[in-house]
Protein backbone atom coordinates (compact mmCIF):
# COMPACT_ATOMS: atom_id res chain seq x y z
CA UNK A 1 0.00 0.00 0.00
CA UNK A 2 2.75 2.13 -0.47
CA UNK A 3 2.07 3.99 -3.11
CA UNK A 4 -0.61 6.06 -1.65
CA UNK A 5 2.27 8.47 -1.01
CA UNK A 6 3.34 8.19 -4.24
CA UNK A 7 -0.52 10.07 -5.12
CA UNK A 8 0.01 12.72 -3.26
CA UNK A 9 3.34 13.50 -4.79
CA UNK A 10 2.50 12.82 -8.22
CA UNK A 11 -0.65 15.23 -7.68
CA UNK A 12 1.29 18.00 -6.52
CA UNK A 13 3.16 17.80 -9.06
CA UNK A 14 1.56 17.30 -11.65
CA UNK A 15 -1.25 20.00 -10.82
CA UNK A 16 -1.70 21.85 -13.60
CA UNK A 17 1.17 20.72 -15.81
CA UNK A 18 1.25 19.67 -19.67
CA UNK A 19 3.64 16.65 -20.25
CA UNK A 20 6.74 17.03 -19.04
CA UNK A 21 7.49 12.81 -20.12
CA UNK A 22 5.62 11.84 -22.86
CA UNK A 23 7.98 8.77 -23.25
CA UNK A 24 8.75 8.22 -19.75
CA UNK A 25 5.67 5.20 -19.44
CA UNK A 26 7.45 3.48 -22.29
CA UNK A 27 10.91 3.86 -21.02
CA UNK A 28 9.90 2.54 -17.65
CA UNK A 29 7.78 -0.63 -18.77
CA UNK A 30 11.17 -2.53 -19.42
CA UNK A 31 11.71 -2.02 -15.50
CA UNK A 32 8.54 -2.87 -14.62
CA UNK A 33 8.51 -5.91 -16.23
CA UNK A 34 11.71 -7.01 -14.82
CA UNK A 35 10.50 -5.76 -11.42
CA UNK A 36 7.77 -8.77 -11.50
CA UNK A 37 10.16 -11.47 -12.51
CA UNK A 38 12.01 -10.90 -9.19
CA UNK A 39 9.00 -10.46 -7.71
CA UNK A 40 7.91 -13.85 -9.09
CA UNK A 41 11.43 -15.45 -8.13
CA UNK A 42 11.28 -13.90 -4.46
CA UNK A 43 7.43 -15.67 -4.16
CA UNK A 44 9.40 -18.86 -5.19
CA UNK A 45 11.83 -18.81 -2.84
CA UNK A 46 9.53 -17.75 -0.09
CA UNK A 47 7.22 -20.78 -1.23
CA UNK A 48 10.31 -23.22 -0.86
CA UNK A 49 11.00 -22.02 2.44
CA UNK A 50 7.34 -22.05 3.58
CA UNK A 51 6.49 -25.80 2.65
CA UNK A 52 9.76 -26.54 3.81
CA UNK A 53 10.30 -25.07 7.48
CA UNK A 54 7.07 -22.80 8.51
CA UNK A 55 8.77 -21.42 12.05
CA UNK A 56 11.46 -20.03 9.86
CA UNK A 57 8.97 -18.58 7.15
CA UNK A 58 7.50 -16.40 9.98
CA UNK A 59 10.64 -14.83 11.11
CA UNK A 60 12.16 -14.37 7.64
CA UNK A 61 8.94 -12.65 6.35
CA UNK A 62 8.34 -10.21 9.39
CA UNK A 63 12.41 -9.53 9.04
CA UNK A 64 11.43 -9.11 5.07
CA UNK A 65 8.21 -7.05 5.67
CA UNK A 66 10.28 -4.62 7.41
CA UNK A 67 13.36 -4.78 5.04
CA UNK A 68 10.76 -4.07 2.52
CA UNK A 69 9.15 -1.07 3.76
CA UNK A 70 12.37 0.72 4.27
CA UNK A 71 13.84 -0.18 1.34
CA UNK A 72 10.88 1.67 -0.81
CA UNK A 73 11.44 4.82 0.98
CA UNK A 74 15.05 4.86 0.57
CA UNK A 75 14.89 2.97 -3.56
CA UNK A 76 12.01 6.00 -3.82
CA UNK A 77 14.11 8.88 -2.65
CA UNK A 78 17.50 7.80 -4.94
CA UNK A 79 15.21 7.10 -7.95
CA UNK A 80 13.60 10.45 -7.45
CA UNK A 81 17.19 12.26 -7.82
CA UNK A 82 17.81 10.97 -10.99
CA UNK A 83 20.56 8.24 -9.58
CA UNK A 84 19.41 5.57 -11.76
CA UNK A 85 22.50 3.25 -10.99
CA UNK A 86 22.20 3.48 -7.43
CA UNK A 87 18.52 2.82 -7.57
CA UNK A 88 18.21 0.14 -9.90
CA UNK A 89 19.75 -2.62 -7.21
CA UNK A 90 17.93 -0.67 -4.36
CA UNK A 91 14.69 -1.51 -6.51
CA UNK A 92 15.57 -5.10 -7.73
CA UNK A 93 16.16 -6.08 -3.81
CA UNK A 94 12.96 -4.60 -2.93
CA UNK A 95 11.37 -6.61 -6.33
CA UNK A 96 12.29 -10.12 -4.66
CA UNK A 97 11.58 -8.90 -0.96
CA UNK A 98 8.52 -7.85 -2.14
CA UNK A 99 7.93 -11.27 -3.77
CA UNK A 100 8.81 -12.91 -0.63
CA UNK A 101 6.27 -11.39 1.75
CA UNK A 102 3.95 -12.23 -1.30
CA UNK A 103 4.41 -16.04 -0.73
CA UNK A 104 1.91 -16.24 2.30
CA UNK A 105 -0.74 -15.02 0.34
CA UNK A 106 0.35 -16.93 -3.14
CA UNK A 107 0.59 -20.16 -0.52
CA UNK A 108 -3.09 -19.25 0.77
CA UNK A 109 -4.32 -19.31 -2.74
CA UNK A 110 -2.69 -22.53 -3.31
CA UNK A 111 -4.40 -24.26 -0.55
CA UNK A 112 -8.16 -22.87 -0.88
CA UNK A 113 -9.79 -24.93 -2.65
CA UNK A 114 -11.41 -23.75 -6.23
CA UNK A 115 -8.79 -21.22 -6.43
CA UNK A 116 -5.17 -22.91 -6.71
CA UNK A 117 -2.71 -22.21 -9.60
CA UNK A 118 -5.66 -21.33 -11.84
CA UNK A 119 -6.67 -18.75 -9.34
CA UNK A 120 -3.16 -17.51 -9.56
CA UNK A 121 -3.35 -17.30 -13.44
CA UNK A 122 -6.66 -15.54 -13.26
CA UNK A 123 -5.31 -13.03 -11.20
CA UNK A 124 -2.37 -12.33 -13.70
CA UNK A 125 -4.68 -12.40 -16.16
CA UNK A 126 -7.09 -9.71 -14.89
CA UNK A 127 -3.63 -7.11 -14.34
CA UNK A 128 -2.90 -7.68 -18.02
CA UNK A 129 -6.14 -7.20 -18.91
CA UNK A 130 -6.47 -4.03 -17.03
CA UNK A 131 -3.03 -2.95 -18.02
CA UNK A 132 -4.36 -2.89 -21.69
CA UNK A 133 -7.64 -0.82 -21.01
CA UNK A 134 -6.11 1.26 -18.36
CA UNK A 135 -3.60 2.74 -20.94
CA UNK A 136 -6.15 3.49 -23.86
CA UNK A 137 -8.65 5.26 -21.21
CA UNK A 138 -5.83 6.95 -19.18
CA UNK A 139 -3.64 8.55 -21.76
CA UNK A 140 -7.00 10.10 -23.62
CA UNK A 141 -8.16 11.37 -20.19
CA UNK A 142 -9.04 15.36 -20.07
CA UNK A 143 -7.22 17.25 -17.67
CA UNK A 144 -10.36 17.94 -15.34
CA UNK A 145 -10.96 14.04 -15.41
CA UNK A 146 -7.57 13.26 -14.45
CA UNK A 147 -7.39 15.20 -11.48
CA UNK A 148 -11.03 14.03 -10.31
CA UNK A 149 -9.95 10.50 -10.91
CA UNK A 150 -6.82 10.89 -8.93
CA UNK A 151 -8.07 12.42 -5.92
CA UNK A 152 -11.34 10.34 -5.83
CA UNK A 153 -8.42 6.97 -6.31
CA UNK A 154 -6.29 8.45 -3.68
CA UNK A 155 -8.60 9.10 -1.12
CA UNK A 156 -10.05 5.59 -1.48
CA UNK A 157 -6.90 4.07 -0.80
CA UNK A 158 -6.20 5.68 2.36
CA UNK A 159 -9.23 4.61 3.64
CA UNK A 160 -8.52 0.96 2.21
CA UNK A 161 -5.38 1.31 4.12
CA UNK A 162 -6.98 2.66 7.47
CA UNK A 163 -9.48 -0.25 7.09
CA UNK A 164 -6.41 -3.02 6.34
CA UNK A 165 -4.80 -1.43 9.78
CA UNK A 166 -7.61 -1.99 11.55
CA UNK A 167 -8.57 -5.58 10.03
CA UNK A 168 -4.48 -6.20 11.00
CA UNK A 169 -5.32 -5.02 14.90
CA UNK A 170 -8.21 -7.01 15.16
CA UNK A 171 -6.66 -10.40 14.31
CA UNK A 172 -3.90 -9.82 17.08
CA UNK A 173 -7.15 -10.40 19.56
CA UNK A 174 -8.89 -13.12 17.89
CA UNK A 175 -11.37 -11.35 16.04
CA UNK A 176 -11.81 -12.14 12.06
CA UNK A 177 -13.05 -10.32 9.16
CA UNK A 178 -17.03 -12.19 8.03
CA UNK A 179 -16.74 -13.60 4.70
CA UNK A 180 -18.98 -11.43 3.24
CA UNK A 181 -16.64 -8.11 4.59
CA UNK A 182 -13.79 -9.28 3.06
CA UNK A 183 -15.78 -9.74 -0.42
CA UNK A 184 -16.69 -6.45 0.30
CA UNK A 185 -13.02 -4.94 0.74
CA UNK A 186 -11.40 -7.03 -1.28
CA UNK A 187 -13.73 -5.86 -4.42
CA UNK A 188 -13.51 -2.29 -3.36
CA UNK A 189 -9.50 -2.75 -3.35
CA UNK A 190 -9.78 -4.51 -7.07
CA UNK A 191 -11.74 -1.43 -8.24
CA UNK A 192 -9.29 0.94 -6.74
CA UNK A 193 -6.38 -0.61 -8.11
CA UNK A 194 -7.94 -0.56 -11.32
CA UNK A 195 -8.63 2.90 -11.59
CA UNK A 196 -4.93 3.29 -10.08
CA UNK A 197 -3.97 1.81 -13.06
CA UNK A 198 -5.81 4.63 -14.87
CA UNK A 199 -4.45 7.46 -13.05
CA UNK A 200 -0.75 5.87 -13.90
CA UNK A 201 -1.22 6.51 -17.41
CA UNK A 202 -2.54 10.07 -16.83
CA UNK A 203 -0.56 11.33 -14.25
CA UNK A 204 3.02 10.23 -14.71
CA UNK A 205 3.95 11.63 -17.61
CA UNK A 206 2.85 15.24 -15.83
CA UNK A 207 5.17 14.19 -12.83
CA UNK A 208 8.19 12.72 -14.25
CA UNK A 209 10.68 13.30 -17.50
CA UNK A 210 11.66 10.82 -20.03
CA UNK A 211 14.43 10.00 -17.90
CA UNK A 212 12.66 9.78 -14.59
CA UNK A 213 12.19 6.00 -15.47
CA UNK A 214 12.47 4.06 -12.78
CA UNK A 215 10.46 6.22 -9.96
CA UNK A 216 7.46 5.62 -12.51
CA UNK A 217 8.19 2.37 -12.82
CA UNK A 218 7.95 2.01 -9.24
CA UNK A 219 4.43 3.77 -9.17
CA UNK A 220 3.31 1.15 -11.70
CA UNK A 221 4.95 -1.69 -10.54
CA UNK A 222 2.94 -0.99 -7.10
CA UNK A 223 -0.36 -0.43 -8.28
CA UNK A 224 -0.19 -3.77 -10.13
CA UNK A 225 1.57 -6.11 -7.10
CA UNK A 226 -1.61 -4.52 -4.94
CA UNK A 227 -3.94 -5.61 -8.11
CA UNK A 228 -2.86 -8.87 -7.88
CA UNK A 229 -3.19 -9.20 -4.24
CA UNK A 230 -6.36 -7.84 -4.34
CA UNK A 231 -7.88 -9.89 -6.90
CA UNK A 232 -6.35 -13.29 -4.60
CA UNK A 233 -8.10 -11.79 -1.64
CA UNK A 234 -11.52 -11.45 -3.37
CA UNK A 235 -11.26 -15.13 -4.73
CA UNK A 236 -9.55 -16.66 -1.72
CA UNK A 237 -12.75 -14.60 0.20
CA UNK A 238 -15.05 -16.42 -2.53
CA UNK A 239 -14.23 -19.59 -2.00
CA UNK A 240 -14.16 -19.88 1.75
CA UNK A 241 -15.31 -22.88 3.47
Amino acid sequence: MSNTSNFRQAMRNAKGQALVGPNVIANALPYVGGGLVLTAVGTYGGLNVLTTNPGLFMTTFWVALIAELVLFFVARGVAEKGNNSAALPLLATYSLLSGYTLSGIVFVAIGTSGVGIPGIGIAALGCGVTFVAARQIGSNLSDQDGMALTQTVQLGIIALLVVLVGQLALSFFGVYTPSWLEIGISGIGVLLFVGAAVVDFYILPRTYRNDQYLPAALSMYLTYINLFIFILRLLIAFNRD
